[in-house]
């Protein structure tokens, strides 16, 4: 992942006109109060930039929330557009490959449209390692990643686009799938995007 790259795209775009903006990320959210109802968990949005998730995180309750993305540019849109509940937020400017996150802190990891820019197996292995370093025992992970329909470049760059089977695959076993559903999501263009969104339960020993 290139951090020149995204700052790019971050200055070069306005939040609403990147491919894969939402006002709201109403799955998400929905997989994230059903993996920890209680509002005190502490919970990482990776690859946060501008979405507003973390937005109506703070708005249902949560209090312990970090944002993690590779683009200061991105990061500071979703400061400014908080304001003084920017506070409240932890903001990570790291790539995640190589951010040195808490051990086993996060009862939830969040990605949408993250995991499928990673094209490499070992950057795929370096994101699976983050995530089994620092999401506690019987944490969640909560993922959208490009679906087997979806499309095969975004930004300017390849992606690797998923079945739950590949996924389960890339993960490894200590990730037991919990839930999957694809959803088609339009572009602001009027594109519509095929994403896969899973939840993920990590436990010792126990296959996808």
């Amino acid at each position: 992942m290139s951090k020149a790259h995204w700052d790019t795209v971050y200055r070069e775009k306005a939040p609403n006109e990147v491919s894969w903006y939402r006002p709201h990320l109403e799955k998400s959210i929905q997989l994230i109060k059903k993996a920890t109802p209680d509002r005190a968990a502490p919970i990482i949005d990776v690859g946060g930039g501008e979405s507003t998730l973390v937005d109506d995180l703070l708005t249902l309750g949560y209090q312990n929330v970090s944002v993690l993305d590779i683009s200061r540019e991105g990061i500071q849109v979703a400061q400014q557009r908080l304001g003084d509940s920017s506070a409240c937020v932890e903001w990570l400017v790291d790539d995640i490959a190589y951010a040195a996150l808490p051990e086993q802190r996060y009862a939830v990891w969040h990605d949408r449209a993250v995991f499928h820019f990673l094209v490499e197996p070992e950057q795929r292995a370096g994101y699976v390692r983050q995530v089994l370093r620092s999401v506690a025992s019987d944490g969640y992970l909560v993922m959208a990643v490009f679906g087997p329909d979806g499309p095969q470049r975004c930004s300017g760059l390849e992606v690797v686009r998923h079945d739950s089977d590949l996924l389960c695959e890339h993960l490894g076993p200590r990730f037991m799938l919990v839930s999957e559903s694809l959803e088609f999501h339009l572009t602001p263009g009027g594109k519509p995007q095929q994403f896969l969104y899973a939840c993920f339960r990590l436990r010792d020993g126990d296959p996808c």
